[in-house]
């Protein structure tokens, strides 16, 4: 990013959730305003005050956020309009600001979906969401709409029945995924997001070989849950590719324009791998 073309005609995005600063949003979305020579800065706004944050949106001008946990779903009612994908989930994780109309959307299930592709067709496939937010739902809607078996396991029996309820799939508790023969296991919660890099959402002994993990956290690029599912010969699914996806798709959404998608890959891969 040259700071020196910052001036006052350059445009502000960020991200906006509570924690936050570990977020690599930054570091992608300025290498590609950057390349495509738009005059733009995307910054770390943590915050829990989500009404607070999005008039500050409005009254500052500022031009696009994505937004992650814990505001995906509380965000909703405070936005002007809601692309239909995104009301059908229940989340949004991106909001365009056009004239002070800030309108949400969700990249999040097409993301996600298409790094899951890349390893396994979901298709009668039994998948198990541990968490209950936000992500959880975009994730479940997805899966549910390319026919996969979904469970909802989370430590709050009342939103994790909630959501089951929503997405017509079943609630299991934390303790009883040992119990079940698993396809394709996702972690939505943020358990093993940096700083707290050593702990995992579920013991190594819910790992079997052969079994699909998904972490949608992508820093640490390795998560402990990854490493441990490693470690038993499972299929490993980490965070970069949904975050590259969803990531593109909020450019295009700001910009009107197409992502340079290498350019953001490159840079996040050299700051996760390469320090």
């Amino acid at each position: 990013m040259n700071f020196k073309k910052l001036d006052q005609y350059t445009e502000l995005y960020g991200v906006l959730g509570n924690p936050v600063r570990h977020s690599l949003g930054p570091i992608m979305h300025n290498a590609a305003f950057s390349h495509k020579g738009i005059n733009a800065v995307y910054l770390a706004f943590e915050s829990n005050d989500i009404e607070g944050a999005v008039k500050g949106m409005r009254s500052l001008g500022i031009k696009g956020m994505s937004v992650t946990i814990p505001h995906k779903e509380s965000v909703m009612p405070l936005l002007d309009e809601i692309d239909p994908l995104a009301r059908e989930i229940g989340a949004v994780n991106t909001i365009v600001n056009e004239n002070n109309k800030l309108t949400g959307y969700n990249t999040d299930a097409t993301g996600a979906l298409r790094a899951l592709s890349d390893v396994i067709q979901v298709n009668g496939k039994l998948c198990v969401i541990l968490g209950a937010g936000g992500a959880a739902r975009a994730i479940g809607y997805i899966l549910n709409k390319n026919s996969a078996d979904l469970m909802i396991a989370n430590r709050s029996a009342e939103r994790g029945k909630a959501l089951s309820s929503a997405l017509n799939a079943t609630f299991i508790r934390l303790e009883e995924v040992l119990d079940v023969e698993i396809d394709i296991l996702i972690n939505t919660t943020s358990v093993g997001m940096s700083p707290n890099t050593e702990f995992s959402p579920v013991s190594e002994d819910v790992l079997k070989p052969g079994m699909t993990v998904m972490d949608i956290i992508y820093n640490p690029g390795t998560t402990k849950l990854l490493h441990l599912a490693s470690q038993k010969g499972c299929n490993i699914v980490n965070g970069l590719s949904m975050f590259i996806n969803q990531g593109a798709e909020q450019f295009r959404l700001w910009t009107g324009k197409d992502a340079p998608v290498d350019v953001m890959k490159k840079v996040v891969e050299e700051y996760l791998y390469k320090r």
